[in-house]
């Protein structure tokens, strides 16, 4: 893959996990499990820029310290609770390319809260992304405990419930719904165009996915936090993290 640049979005402030993003996960900051596979991977795909978005000093000076420097400081208007992460990472590239000059065709990005993931399984997801040159982006994801043709409702014009995703025929088991996944917020890959038709969400009329198949969820809450840092210290995990 030519030209790939990672991205790691890390802004400060966080509400549901106060300092989430240095905050020790099995005595590492949580930041470390995205810089170590961000790191493997440059050293795999030759040329690859690593270039980190945030507005905290804090954040700043721990990931120098594990070897991640930036002089990139991502500007207030893009750290509110209401920003949106496409522009963030569309800044940063921006920036990378000013920096760098030179066009990176591809960018990964990783997401800080959600770390349960391998240096194969990106690899995996960056050759299905590659191969397919009509593909915007892709975006990892679990299949989802709940299915809208099956078991969610919403509100309907009357006031009542109805099923949320009608089918021709009614759907009477999980096993016959149609297959449905969830956004795990583990990465996500954009080629360069993508940034060139002012979405502001990741999915498109041109996503791929690429299916984990084993346990990944992001931190929002205390207990997302303390569960996750139970199965890395007990070792619950069947997976290769760094």
């Amino acid at each position: 893959m030519e030209n790939l640049l990672i991205t790691i979005c890390a802004r400060g402030g966080s509400k549901g996990i106060p300092g989430k993003n240095i905050k020790l996960l099995n005595n590492k900051p949580l930041i470390q499990y995205t810089i170590d596979v961000a790191k493997q991977i440059q050293k795999i795909i030759k040329g690859t820029i690593i270039e980190l978005s945030t507005d905290d000093s804090e954040i700043l000076k721990v990931c120098s310290q594990l070897g991640l420097s930036s002089e990139y400081i991502r500007p207030a208007y893009l750290a509110t609770d209401k920003s949106g992460k496409v522009d963030a990472i569309k800044d940063l590239l921006n920036y990378a390319k000013d920096k760098y000059n030179r066009e990176f065709n591809f960018i990964l990005d990783l997401d800080v809260s959600s770390p349960l993931r391998t240096v194969e399984e990106i690899l995996e997801a960056i050759s299905i992304f590659k191969n397919n040159l009509e593909a915007l982006t892709l975006f990892s994801v679990n299949k989802a405990n709940k299915n809208p043709y099956f078991n969610m409702v919403e509100e309907n014009e009357s006031g009542f419930f109805d099923i949320s995703k009608k089918r021709d025929q009614l759907t009477l088991s999980r096993q016959t719904a149609p297959k449905v996944f969830e956004l795990n917020a583990s990465f996500y890959l954009y080629r360069k165009k993508f940034f060139e038709i002012e979405s502001k969400g990741v999915i498109t009329s041109k996503s791929l996915i690429f299916e984990m198949n084993h346990i990944c969820f992001d931190l929002d809450h205390p207990n997302d936090f303390e569960y996750m840092d139970y199965l890395l210290r007990e070792n619950k995990l069947d997976l290769d993290l760094l």
